[in-house]
This record gives C-alpha cells, structure tokens and sequence, in this order.
C-alpha cells in the first residue's frame, strides 16, 4: 500500500517554511510564501520579519485579535499593501511589484463588495469579461459557479433581492468563477448572524475541497478558525506566535499568548517544589499542591505556569490527583454541559467546562475541581512551552 499524500508531504516547521525533501528532492512548490516580510506604515511596523509557506490546496487561516497583522498580511498577497522589506511568492512566481490584476487571486470581503446596480450574473461574470473569456464560457463558468454555491437559477435577481447570506454566496461564486490560483477571505462571515456563520463554515469548506483551491482565511473567531482550517496562523503584534494545526495550536500552545487567546484556559502560576521522573511537584499561589507530567527535568524553584484548557477540568468528589476545593462563583448551564467558574483561593479562578452529572451547581456552592498530570502544559517563566 502506498503512503497517504499526508505523510508524503512534508510538513511546514514552526515557521511555517516547508523544509527539503529526504534524499536532496526539493520540496512541493509553495501555493504561497512569505520571506522574512515586513509591512510598515512610516514608522510604525504592522508586520515584522514574517515567514510563511503554504502547501497547495489547503486552507490556512490568520487568526488574532484586531490590530495584530492578519488583515494586512491577506492583503499583502492581493497587492493592495506593499511590503517594506522580503518576498511574496504565488505558484513560485515572485509577485511583490505585480499590480492585483496579474496576481490571479480570488477576493472575499466582509462587505461583500457586490455591485448594487449589476445583476447576479453579471457581479459573478465581472472578472471573466474583465479577462476576455468567450460569451458562451462565461455562461457555462457562472452557471457552474453558482451551482457549487447552491444559488442556481438566480441569474436575473439583483443584490438587494438577496439575503446577507446569498450576497455572501454570490461574492464567494464571483471568487472562485476565473478558477484563480489562491482564493483570499477576510472576515467573511462576521457580517451574519450565528446561524448562517455555521452554515456557510460548512459550504465554505466544501467548496473549498471540491476545487482544491489554497485558501487563504482571516479571522478574530476562534471557533471559526478550529473548524475549518487545516492550519492556524496564530498572530500577535504583528509576528507569528504559533503555526500548526488546530489540535496542535489547540492542546500544546506555545505561547502564554497563545493558551489565552485560543480558548482561554486556566493558567496556574507555580513553583516548582520537586521532581519524580517527568512529573513536577508544583506549589500554587494559595499553598495547594499539584503534579504535572513535563517533558523535561525542571529544577527546584523554577517558576512555572500549569495550563489547563476548560474542557481538561473535572468537577465533582472522585477526582484521583490534583484537587482543588473552591466556591462556584457563576455557572452557565449548556445543556448537557456546564460551565462552572470556581474562585480557589489565591487570586485563582478556575474554569471548568464539564458535563453535568446530577445536580448542577450553583452560585455559593463549595465545589472540587481537579486535572488529570497528563492533561496540562507548562510554560516557563518567559511564558514559552516547556519542550
């Protein structure tokens, strides 16, 4: 049996840069790639020393909060941001004096950028006339189009006719019509209400696989970003904090950035009591004592941070190791499901995403909360993984 395409591809390093293939090969062209960019506006640096590959037909998304570079690096590739310093390469063609036109990218706003006086047709026909396609593939190409984004028959309708997800589905179908080389979303769902947002995470997906376009998405959601990529891009300040993919960036954040931003988990400052093997005696704030499975030998007095995701912590009176007594200080009732917030001392609140066996708790009520050794991350006192 042959290998699967996943293992016979190499995989990008923490950089994001795909490295040589075993036996001197050289590695799977990038769709795209950054080197060393910079991205300044006068003195201000949006983007610094930012270095990325990404593999052909996968779905990348930037993921931070407002202010941290992404949107600037999405538009960057498009040709609408000139870099200050490195390179931006598309299919292996360096394109950082190519003007957008000649780019063959594939762009989807927010705002959905539809042409109000233009029909269906015609806004999802604009960049095929632009590039003088024959009338009948225009035709076959928009109707194809619009079947793949389940708007067939809607030739005729104008924007205003459409609902805000149609008009996203549209702007989607006009993206992808001229079959470009990489297709660009910035923020495109953050316009629709909750329930057209999951749905339009599925179709985007879809599409995206059915074509096997490299997709290139932005985003602040954090959901967005687990459910639908292949990789994450996690940005801060204009760097790049962690790449991998979302159960990489998810349960090993490499950064206190990281671990707080993707999920919020619980960070337990310590110090580091002693050491049985690879698990650590770490004492909390508040004189509890813990354990923790670490990768490394840590010396006595080393300051550490325990993370914990939500979803790691376990309520209840059978809790083995790593006990916790506190007092419930707000509940948020899911379902099947409760998220407990538990104050235990020491300036610590703990979260506690759990299922809910028996009675749920409530406001005031004392509570054990607990985490299996295994089941945490460290980080040193520079806030990086201990690795």
């Amino acid at each position: 049996m042959h290998d699967s395409l996943e293992t016979q591809t190499p995989r990008p390093d923490a950089a994001g840069v795909l490295p040589a293939a075993a036996g001197g090969y050289a590695a799977p062209q990038p769709a795209v790639e950054f080197r060393n960019i910079d991205i300044a506006y006068g003195k201000f640096v949006a983007v610094r020393n930012f270095s990325l590959a990404i593999r052909k037909g996968s779905f990348v998304t930037l993921l931070g909060p407002s202010g941290c570079g992404k949107t600037t690096i999405l538009r960057s590739i498009a040709g609408l941001v000139d870099i200050s310093a490195g390179q931006i390469s598309i299919g292996g063609r360096r394109v950082d004096d190519v003007p957008i036109y000649k780019r063959n990218i594939g762009l989807v706003f927010q705002s959905y950028a539809l042409f109000p006086h233009k029909n269906v047709f015609d806004n999802v026909a604009f960049g095929l006339k632009y590039r003088n396609v024959p009338k009948a593939e225009i035709a076959r190409r928009v109707g194809k189009a619009l079947e793949m984004v389940r708007l067939p028959g809607s030739e005729k309708k104008l924007p205003s006719q459409l609902s805000g997800g149609q008009q996203q589905r549209i702007a989607l179908a006009r993206a992808i019509v001229f079959e470009p080389e990489v297709l660009l979303l910035d923020e495109p769902l953050s316009a629709l209400d909750a329930n057209m947002r999951e749905e339009m995470r599925v179709e985007i997906k879809k599409i995206q696989k059915e074509t096997g376009i490299t997709a290139i998405f932005v985003t602040h959601d954090q959901e967005e970003a687990l459910s639908m990529s292949d990789q994450i891009v996690v940005m801060n300040a204009g760097t790049m904090e962690q790449i991998g993919t979302p159960e990489e960036v998810y349960d090993t954040p490499a950064t206190a950035f990281v671990a707080d931003f993707l999920g919020k988990a619980n960070m337990l400052p310590g110090v580091v009591t002693a050491m049985d093997g690879s698990r650590a005696t770490i004492t909390l704030p508040a004189g509890q004592v813990v354990t923790a499975v670490s990768p490394k030998v840590l010396g006595a007095g080393s300051r550490i941070t325990v993370v914990v995701r939500p979803q790691k912590m376990t309520v209840g009176a059978a809790l083995p190791v790593n006990r916790l007594a506190g007092r419930v200080i707000s509940t948020s009732y899911l379902g099947g499901n409760a998220i407990y917030e538990v104050d235990v001392g020491g300036g610590m609140i703990i979260r506690a995403n759990t299922q809910i066996e028996g009675r749920l708790a409530r406001e005031g009520d004392a509570i054990d909360v607990g985490f299996d050794p295994a089941g945490c991350v460290l980080l040193d006192e520079n806030g990086l993984r201990v690795a």
